[in-house]
Order: structure tokens, then sequence, then C-alpha cells
């Protein structure tokens, strides 16, 4: 055992107040004490070197490094320690199923009440499940009626600040499509402040919203320090936005907030506190992929040229077919189907998506389970974590050539959407796991891709941009193993009207 990170200990130890430094004995004595022992039978078992935390800070700079450093030492499924749980990894993409499609032995509600319940401090009693899950598909509907407004309110905050960009102005690329999308999905939920200073409330809201979503998995963490400290206190900020007393004074709230409320107010044991985190929650989970995935989209698309010729091109023919003009007042409108049309357009978000998703797939293990693999059987324990991670098939290269160039129209072929991907001469079950699977499936990806597709449509519809930085932008990896990754560092670019 080398002894860096035993100086990484001591250095961290020395910095922390007499709670956290007390708490971190506690984790360490209990650590050393609890360290697993591998059965036979089971997969190939990482404690790593630290007790409780094992190969966490391991990992966290580069986790698809790591985990491949880990795949070509123990092969496709192997148990790592994070955190105090141990998370087995499932990496061969034709063993996928008997994890996703296994609801019985591998669950997902367990993983999401815990998660949910230390990030957003709200706890779904067994009471609330059914009411919950049945109110999933009319919340759904209620997204993509949300489409139409969206698109309204994106025309209308583009035309507001950017109709007289006649000559080149910069910007900063991340925080300029931060902003856009935020406010249009905001507004589009939970309405209009009638306040006078409304545009200022968007403001304070979106910055403390940024600094949660920079940090928000130290929620995680079991250590009281000064940093969680000051996430709590940015946590409590965006809470305290959607008391009743505040959302009750909304105008034109949209009817899937205005339901929510409802399904809410019908738990009486239910504090006005928690129905506000369970608003935020909402929020948080409608933007917090999308801003980065459309930053990625856009910042790859200025890279390449040919790819932003193709896709006005088809803007084009879907306007001259809904006999629409480019009007300078941004008056187009264009429905769900005829968005899903644009097959190229949708090519250049899923490999977006292919590039930059880490959403893994996460489950529980109900019960120990014995799994065969085909030419081998594994066990499993109970309470273990599964985890099905992307990346390992978003960058196969038997799967896509090139993995790590961006091409934009690997998912069209003959002009139609491709939908089908080989390995080893046969069809992968799954080729594209960004909104996860199954049970876990995020049930707002349609309004996502809706909100992204007009998006995107505006502003190369509207405007001619180019990047003045060309420095490659590196993964910040502050989220490891959830969602989309957001970049290292922004970078300027600069954008005006078209002629």
């Amino acid at each position: 055992m080398g002894s860096s990170w035993l100086q990484w200990l001591l250095k961290y130890l020395l910095c922390l107040p007499g709670l956290a430094f007390a708490t971190v004995l506690l984790l360490l004595a209990l650590g050393i004490r609890g360290r697993r022992r591998r059965r036979p039978g089971e997969p190939p078992l990482i404690n790593g070197y630290i007790p409780f935390f094992g190969v966490l800070f391991q990992i966290k700079n580069n986790p698809y490094k790591s985990i491949q450093d880990y795949q070509k030492k123990y092969g496709n499924i192997f148990t790592l320690k994070i955190n105090g749980n141990y998370f087995t990894f499932v990496l061969d993409p034709f063993q996928y199923p008997l994890v996703l499609k296994n609801h019985k032995n591998f669950t997902f509600e367990n993983f999401k009440d815990e998660f949910i319940k230390k990030i957003f401090l709200i706890s779904i009693k067994p009471h609330m499940k059914k009411e919950f899950k049945d109110s999933q598909k009319y919340m759904q509907s209620k997204l993509l009626d949300l489409s139409y407004t969206l698109m309204q309110n994106m025309k209308h905050i583009m035309k507001e600040r950017f109709l007289q960009a006649k000559n080149w102005e910069t910007s900063q690329l991340y925080k300029f499509c931060i902003s856009l999308i935020f406010e249009v999905t905001y507004i589009g939920f939970y309405g209009k402040d009638p306040g006078t200073n409304s545009g200022e409330v968007i403001c304070e809201l979106l910055n403390n919203f940024v600094k949660f979503d920079n940090e928000f998995l130290k929620l995680l963490l079991p250590l009281p320090t000064l940093s969680l400290r000051t996430l709590k206190n940015v946590r409590e900020k965006l809470i305290q936005n959607f008391l009743s007393e505040h959302i009750s004074n909304m105008q034109e709230t949209s009817e899937i907030i205005k339901a929510r409320k409802i399904l809410l107010d019908k738990f009486t044991d239910l504090q006005d506190h928690e129905k506000a985190a369970h608003h935020f929650a909402f929020l948080w989970a409608s933007v917090a992929n999308t801003i980065p995935v459309t930053f990625w989209t856009v910042y790859y698309l200025l890279q390449h040229p040919e790819a932003v010729a193709v896709l006005r091109d088809e803007i084009d023919h879907l306007l001259q077919s809904t006999g629409q003009k480019k009007e300078p007042d941004f008056n187009i409108q264009f429905t769900r189907e005829q968005l899903d049309s644009l097959v190229y357009l949708e090519s250049i978000i899923n490999e977006s998506f292919r590039m930059t998703s880490i959403s893994s797939n996460v489950r529980y293990s109900e019960e120990d389970i014995t799994l065969n693999l085909g030419n081998e059987d594994v066990n499993l324990r109970k309470g273990d974590i599964i985890i099905i991670y992307p990346p390992f098939l978003h960058y196969d290269p038997e799967i896509f050539e090139q993995p790590e160039k961006f091409k934009f129209d690997r998912f069209v072929e003959d002009g139609k959407k491709k939908t089908t991907f080989f390995k080893r001469g046969k069809e992968v079950p799954y080729f594209l796991l960004p909104f996860g699977s199954g049970i876990s499936k995020c049930p707002g990806r349609f309004l996502a891709m809706l909100e992204m597709k007009q998006f995107l449509i505006l502003l190369f519809m509207y405007f001619d941009l180019e990047l003045i930085e060309f420095k490659p932008l590196e993964f910040n990896n502050s989220r490891i193993l959830f969602g989309i990754q957001c970049p290292e560092s922004d970078i300027s670019f600069r954008y005006k009207l078209r002629c």
C-alpha cells in the first residue's frame, strides 16, 4: 500500500472542524473492522485503500479511465467499494438485459428514495408511492403539452435579447446556454412573477442553481465539512423559492405544476417545506442534464461547419414543406411530429449524448442472486448496487467506429433514423442510454428532446455563430456516475443575426 493516500488523508483531517474530525475517525474505525471479503463465485472485489470511501478518490478524477483499468485487470464484471456501498459494474452490453429486465430481483426504488432524501430532503412515504406512480402517465402527457409554451417562451426571450444583434456580439457559450434554457424552462413550468423585480429573482435563482448543481453529489458524503454547510444553505435558498406563498402568486403557471400541487396537497402530513423541495427537485430534474447536453451540441456543431450546413438545409426543407418563412420576428412553429422528422437534428443531439452521458443505470439487489452469464455463473449479494455504465457502450469502437470523434450523421442511415448497431457480429440490445432504461427511464425525456430541438433550430436558423477560442474542453467529472458531464471551463463565442 502506497503512502500517497495517507498523506492526502492526513492533510484532509487537519483541515476539518472537530465534529468532522471525529466523524472521520469513526468511519475509519468502522471501515477497518467492517472490511468485506469476497465469497466464492462472487465478482472480483476492490475494497480500495481508504476505509469507508473505498476507491472514491481513485476514480473521481477520471471515472472512465479508472473503470477501464479495472476492466482490463478484472474483466467485464467486478465490485467496487464507494462511500460505504458496494457497486457491481456490468460492462458487457449483451449482459445488460440480465439486470435491466429482471424487475423482481433488481429494483430502482430503494436507490432513488435514498438519493432524493439526501439530495433534496424528500421522503416518499409508502402511502404516497401509488399516488405518484398513478400520476406519472398523466404527468408525461402534460409534459408534452408544454412544448408549445416552451417554444413561445424561447422565441420571446430570444427576440427580446438578441433581435438587435446585427453586429457580432461576444459571450461565453456555457453561460449563454444555461441562461436561456433555465429561464425558458422555469417560466414554462412555474409561470411569471408579477413583481417588478422578476428578472432579478430569476437571476438569483439561476446563480444558486448553478452553485448547487456543481456540487450536489457532495450531499451523499457523510462529512459535515464547511463546504457541505455552504451547499446546504444554497439548497435551502432554492427550496424557499418554491414555498406555497411564493408559487401561488405566479401567473400563467403550467397545468403540470398545478396538477403536482394538487397531488402534493393530498398528503396532509407533508409540510410546506417538503412540498417546496418536491418542486425544486422537479425543476432540477428538468434542466440539470438538458443544459449541458445543449451546450455540448452547440460546441460540437461550431467545430463542424459541414454539420451546420446539413442542419440548416434540413430546417429549410421543413419550412418549405410547412409553408412557413424565416420571418425576422422568430414567428415560426413546428409540431412534435414535424420536429421528430428532422433525422439529422436528432442524430446530432444523440451523438452529443453518446459522447457526454455518464447516466448510469442503477439497480438495487433485493436478494442474493446467481446470474447465468452464459460461460459462467456469478453470485451477487443482497443490498449491493448494480451499475450499467453507458460510456463503455457509447465508446466501444466495435459498436461505434472512431468513437472519440463527433460524427453528426452517426445515427442516420439511408436518410432514416439508424437504430441497429452490432458487436461481435450480433445486434446489441441497447445502443444509446442517456435517459436510463425500463423502470428508471426519465419521464421527461421527450420534452427535453423537444426543447433542445427547438433551441437549436432557432439558434442556427436565425444566427451566425463562431467559436473565438480554440482550446479543447475537458469534462469536470464532478458527477462521476450521474447525468451529462459539464465542461471544466467555459469557452468564448460570437453571434449575430443572419441576413
